[in-house]
């Protein structure tokens, strides 16, 4: 498979290298090396660096952003930023599986397109910018390129209260069946969606809530039925 220019993934990212050498191992699989006719190095190497690079910008960018945190939210909060199905995704938004360098096993079982690859190929590719550029360099991808636009709202999402237990609860106090989600918009890019979701509850209520992510539009869409309840309670007291 013919692979596009390098120029374009430096466009994505925001950074030009002075040294491509670091961005070709970066994308440079195992399996490639394998098949390889001349000594080539993979990116496990850039993989390993790239995590620890990748933990300390996001750490130390939640540190930055909250200030009121304990160590408990902020490691559960980081965890989400760095977990390797967050990282796929992002991956995939820039396109990284394009400019992979695989041996022809993986090509054909499509490893361009496995989360697991992808997200490795992302650490790697942090770990190039930051041997290329210095620590600075790297965490300006990591802040305009990995972390979401909306980071408050997301980190906020992981501590919400448990509206849709509160919920629950309530609907089976007064007899009722249990609520029924469903999504109704979903924008954005992969790593950086806005979910809408309508919740049915009890005898016609029906409310919305909006998150960056479908638990978190389910947990602000029970919120709002919960007030719909609390108010009809009020009225009919």
């Amino acid at each position: 498979m013919a692979r596009p220019s390098l120029d374009k993934l430096e466009k994505r990212i925001g950074y030009r290298f002075r040294n491509r050498d670091f961005l070709v191992e970066a994308l440079t699989h195992s399996s490639y090396v394998q098949e390889a006719s001349q000594p080539t190095r993979d990116n496990e190497l850039m993989e390993f660096l790239g995590d620890a690079v990748l933990n300390f910008s996001v750490t130390l960018k939640l540190i930055e952003a909250f200030p009121g945190y304990d160590e408990g939210k902020l490691s559960l909060a980081r965890s989400s930023l760095v977990a390797a199905s967050y990282l796929s995704g992002i991956a995939a938004d820039l396109g990284l599986g394009e400019h992979l360098r695989l041996g022809s096993s993986e090509e054909k079982s499509g490893g361009r397109r496995k989360p697991g690859i992808l997200a490795d190929a992302l650490e790697a590719l942090l770990a190039a910018v930051f041997r290329d550029g210095g620590l600075e360099a790297a965490r300006k991808v990591v802040e305009q390129v990995i972390l979401p636009h909306n980071l408050a709202e997301r980190v906020d999402d992981l501590f919400a209260t448990n509206y849709k237990g509160a919920l629950q609860e309530h609907l089976q106090a007064e007899g009722q069946g249990p609520a029924q989600y469903r999504v109704v918009e979903e924008v954005g890019l992969e790593h950086q969606k806005t979910f809408t979701v309508e919740v049915t509850a009890g005898e016609g209520i029906v409310a919305r809530g909006r998150g960056a992510s479908k638990k978190a539009a389910q947990q602000q869409a029970a919120k709002q039925a919960l007030a719909i309840l609390t108010e009809r309670a009020g009225v009919n007291d």
